[in-house]
């Protein structure tokens, strides 16, 4: 007797169902429909995600103060009530007023206008420096895993080479000689920051390469391009989609840097590094020019981080127990050897009277 398979609506122990043709007989009804397929453990398991995700109250306020900023910078030409470039000599520091809610700056221009217009650069570097990396990374890190020998050997010395410079160093260096301009910024930024993505590319390329649904997609003769994008990199997406979240941050931290260098965005452009620069002058006068795009960089940084973290938990729950169970051991070993050193002073004081 034909038992019934798991895709069959309604059916009976007999087979027997809506359209049912017989006993264990699949009739029209229970034939799954051309793509239409059922949804898989795939699915369930980023549902599961998802939930874990929402469940998390760190990571739920770190996503909505990182929405606010977005909406923030999306919204900018119409909330900002002054234009950032406006020069005001008349109004030269002034004090929070209803026309200028944060004051103005040493030259007139108004503090909550820049810091609005601001988020857009910031935001819009670290996105998409973020993007970049994620691509280059993958690329790299791809090739290096799949293929082995001396694509992988020639591909591995090169990251070493590259991650043997500062990579402050290098940002500052280009920078000086092509010029602080908007794309030079961002392509040096990715180019200084892809070789993490790239080793944990191949690092999870190296084993799922010999997993035996990759060995059978060989077998029957599948494209080298189709078993790495379809089969590896998308069983592959979970740890890069943390590294991303992270690298959101350490951009905008790369581009707030180098604007406080006076590398990064020039004038009429604003970025919150861009602010702190100018504030320099008036750090003992007036400390808030300084404070106010401190915070905000800080706030952004912070949500990505949890954000970042709670996908990471989310995806690996276990790396969150064994964290845990790591931090305990340590604790409890500290607290062993403090106890057996404390004996250990004890026995030569009474040895010593």
């Amino acid at each position: 007797m034909s038992h019934p398979l798991p895709w069959q609506p309604g059916a009976g122990p007999q087979g027997e169902g809506p359209g049912a043709g017989g006993p264990g007989v699949a009739g029209p009804a229970e034939l799954p429909v051309d793509g239409a397929e059922p949804a898989g453990p795939a699915v369930a398991l980023w549902r599961v995600a998802l939930r874990r995700f929402f469940t998390n109250p760190w990571a739920v306020g770190g996503l909505l103060v990182l929405l606010f900023f977005i909406g923030v910078a999306v919204a900018a030409p119409w909330i900002a009530p002054h234009p950032p470039e406006k020069i005001d000599l008349l109004n030269v520091d002034a004090p929070p007023s209803p026309d200028h809610p944060l004051g103005t700056d040493g030259i007139g221009r108004d503090i909550l206008s820049r810091l609005i217009y601001g988020s857009r650069v910031s935001l819009v570097v670290g996105f998409a420096v973020a993007a970049g990396t994620m691509l280059l990374g993958s690329l790299v890190g791809a090739l290096a895993g799949y293929f082995g020998g001396w694509v992988d050997t020639v591909l591995m010395r090169l990251i070493d080479v590259m991650l043997s410079f500062p990579s402050l160093f290098l940002n500052i260096l280009v920078l000086a000689i092509f010029g602080s301009d908007f794309k030079y910024l961002i392509s040096i930024l990715v180019l200084t920051s892809w070789m993490g993505v790239a080793r944990l590319v191949r690092g999870q390329f190296l084993q799922l390469r010999e997993m035996q649904y990759v060995e059978a997609a060989r077998a029957i003769g599948t494209p080298a391009w189709e078993i790495i994008v379809h089969h590896l990199l998308r069983n592959a997406t979970a740890p890069l989609i943390v590294n991303a979240t992270l690298m959101i941050g350490g951009a905008i931290l790369a581009e707030s840097a180098l604007s406080f260098l006076g590398l990064g965005v020039q004038p009429p452009q604003t970025s919150w590094g861009q602010m702190l620069n100018n504030a320099q002058e008036y750090m003992l006068t007036n400390p808030m020019l300084a404070v106010y795009p401190g915070a905000c960089i800080f706030l952004t940084v912070l949500a990505v981080n949890f954000v970042g973290d709670g996908i990471r938990d989310a995806l690996d729950p276990r790396q969150k127990e064994r964290i845990g169970r790591g931090m305990r051991l340590a604790a409890r070993a500290a607290v062993a050897f403090g106890r057996r050193h404390a004996g250990e002073l004890e026995a030569r004081g009474g040895e010593a009277r």
